[in-house]
């Protein structure tokens, strides 16, 4: 921290790193506590409606587990252990970037405890939601912060629940809130959350709403979410969500989500969700998805999948792929497809294409 940033400070937290869910590391903030004795909601609404002047009202929960990370880090910083990185966030102006990790290579026993929840109130109306994990330092501006102590994972739920109902409104401000608010929710420690988080993956919701919490159910929520992410991509009425839901299949950690795709990348009846969830297949290597690839090669009756699927198999490592590729170039019927096999032979500067290439010319 530089000597200018020093002294705009009017007040640091002083509680240790890792305290219980009370304290964040605030920069640059005027900080009142408030003890939640009723209900968040009453205490949160109260707070809303008196503050006229710009203001962060904010509060901390138990994080779901794992080395989630949310914070804002120079380039230089990720090359450093996770115990070491430092991170600092600015709550107003232009802030550095928010950069969101799951990186399970972090140091054991180091992961975030706490999930930060703060939303800023002007003219007595929410008009942004911001979340962050108890690692990082947060640079308030200046403004107050009134930090609200003993709050319940579940109001914190509910509370946060409520800026999802009205997400399908069109101003951009209301999306930020509503996907703020689904990311948030996500990464409780409380079983609530995957509760709540299969009310937005219902089909009655608006389809961002749905997406958004597809991409949280993969990336956080474990073998629940993977449940929920499985029927949605079975089942929901949408291209595009289920398109979405073949991306967060791809991030989640589950083995058997591996399965699923493959069942979207065999029978979905939308020939783009086929697709994408041949290309999110690609990217998972390994012998079940190397061979649901060809299978699509070979099966799928649309040349478009076909030509994804050849694409598919171009990311998959270079001891996989080149030799399906080669396959395919030399003996599958559909000219497209043995072309756009050859394209992406010559894309991959292996040997083993020059060789190929050279026997069909000289032949």
């Amino acid at each position: 921290m530089n000597a200018n940033c020093l002294s705009l400070g009017l007040l640091l937290v002083a509680a240790p790193f890792g305290a219980p869910a009370q304290e964040a590391r605030l920069l640059n903030a005027e900080t009142k506590t408030r003890v939640v004795r009723s209900s968040l909601e009453k205490e949160f609404r109260s707070l809303v409606k008196s503050q006229a002047e710009p203001a962060w009202i904010g509060y901390a929960v138990s994080a779901v587990e794992g080395n989630h990370r949310i914070c804002c880090y120079p380039s230089e910083e990720w090359r450093k252990p996770a115990s070491v990185r430092h991170g600092r966030c600015k709550l107003e102006g232009r802030d550095e970037g928010m950069n969101f990790n799951t990186n399970g290579d972090d140091d054991e026993g180091d992961s975030p405890d706490h999930v930060l929840v703060l939303f800023r109130v002007a003219d007595r109306n929410v008009g942004k939601i911001r979340v962050f994990t108890d690692d990082c330092e947060l640079d308030a501006g200046g403004l107050t912060v009134y930090w609200l102590s003993d709050v319940k994972a579940g109001e914190s739920i509910d509370l946060l629940d409520s800026f999802v109902s009205g997400a399908g409104e069109s101003t951009k401000a209301g999306r930020r809130k509503s996907e703020s608010a689904i990311a948030a929710i996500a990464l409780h420690a409380d079983p609530g959350a995957d509760r709540t988080l299969e009310k937005f993956v219902d089909s009655s919701r608006p389809e961002e709403v749905r997406k958004d919490a597809a991409f949280w159910l993969g990336n956080l929520r474990g073998q629940n979410g993977y449940e929920l992410l499985r029927r949605l991509v079975r089942d929901d009425p949408s291209d595009k969500v289920r398109e979405h839901g073949t991306f967060a299949l791809h991030v989640s950690k589950v083995p058997e989500a591996v399965n699923a795709m493959i069942d979207a990348a065999r029978n979905d009846k939308s020939v783009r969700v086929r697709g994408q969830a041949l290309f999110w297949l690609s990217q998972k290597a390994g012998e079940k998805a190397a061979k649901a690839i060809s299978d699509a090669i070979e099966n799928d009756p649309e040349t478009e999948v076909k030509k994804k699927a050849v694409f598919a198999l171009s990311q998959l490592p270079k001891d996989q792929g080149v030799p399906k590729l080669i396959e395919v170039a030399r003996k599958n019927r559909n000219k497209e497809v043995r072309t756009d096999a050859m394209f992406w032979l010559g894309q991959s500067n292996d040997p083993r294409a020059l060789t190929f290439f050279e026997q069909v010319l000289t032949h």
